[in-house]
C-alpha cells in the first residue's frame, strides 16, 4: 500500500502573533478558522509575562474567536529577568503555560523587557529543563559591533551552545532562524 495524497484537515499555527486589541480582533478569526490549535506569541506591551497576564490574554482570544470555538490558544510566557521559578512551575501546573519565549534584548519588536543576561534567567531555565517545558528562541545577539546579518551565527555561539552544554536537557525551539 502506498500513500499518494496527505489531507491536513486542521494544522497547528506554530508561531502566531495576534496581539492585541483591534488588531487582536481582526486576525484571531481568521486563525481560528484555518488551524486547530497555535503557539501564542507573548511579545504584547506590557510583555505577557506571568500566568495571570497570559490567562487573560487567553480569555480575549477565545472571545475574538467567535464562533470558532474548538481553537485552542496555546499560551506562552515572555521570559524576563524578573522571572521566578515559582512562576514557571505554576504555570506548568495548571497545564496554561505550554513554553516559555526568550527575546534577547532590543532584538524584534516588543523585545525591550527581553533578557539582557542569560546568566540571570538560569534559574528558571534549569526549572524548565526539570519539567520538559520548551524554550522558544528568537536567536540573535543585539550587539552593534555584530553586522546584523551575522547576528544569529554570533547568537550560536555566544549563548546556544553554551546554554546546550550547561543544560543539554533542556528543549530548544530555534524560531524564524536562517543561519546554517
Amino acid at each position: 500500500m502506498s500513500i499518494t495524497e496527505l489531507v491536513i484537515r486542521r494544522p497547528d499555527d506554530m508561531h502566531l502573533h495576534l496581539r492585541d486589541g483591534a488588531m487582536m480582533r481582526l486576525v484571531t478569526p481568521e486563525s481560528a478558522r484555518d488551524f486547530a490549535r497555535a503557539i501564542i506569541m507573548p511579545n504584547l506591551v506590557p510583555p505577557v509575562a506571568t500566568v495571570a497576564m497570559a490567562s487573560a490574554y487567553r480569555s480575549r482570544i477565545l472571545a475574538a474567536a467567535g464562533d470558532n470555538t474548538a481553537f485552542e490558544p496555546l499560551m506562552t510566557l515572555y521570559l524576563t529577568e524578573s522571572m521566578t521559578a515559582e512562576e514557571v512551575r505554576h504555570g506548568h501546573e495548571t497545564g496554561l503555560i505550554r513554553a516559555l519565549k526568550l527575546y534577547p534584548a532590543g532584538a524584534t519588536t516588543n523585545s525591550a523587557s527581553g533578557v539582557r543576561d542569560i546568566e540571570r534567567v538560569m534559574g528558571v531555565l534549569e526549572i524548565m529543563a526539570e519539567l520538559g517545558m520548551p524554550l522558544l528562541v528568537h536567536g540573535e545577539v543585539t550587539d552593534p559591533a555584530i553586522d546584523i546579518f551575522d547576528r544569529e551565527a554570533a547568537f550560536i555561539d555566544r549563548v546556544l551552545d553554551p546554554l546546550r552544554r550547561r543544560l543539554p536537557g533542556l528543549r530548544i525551539v530555534m524560531e524564524h532562524v536562517t543561519t546554517r
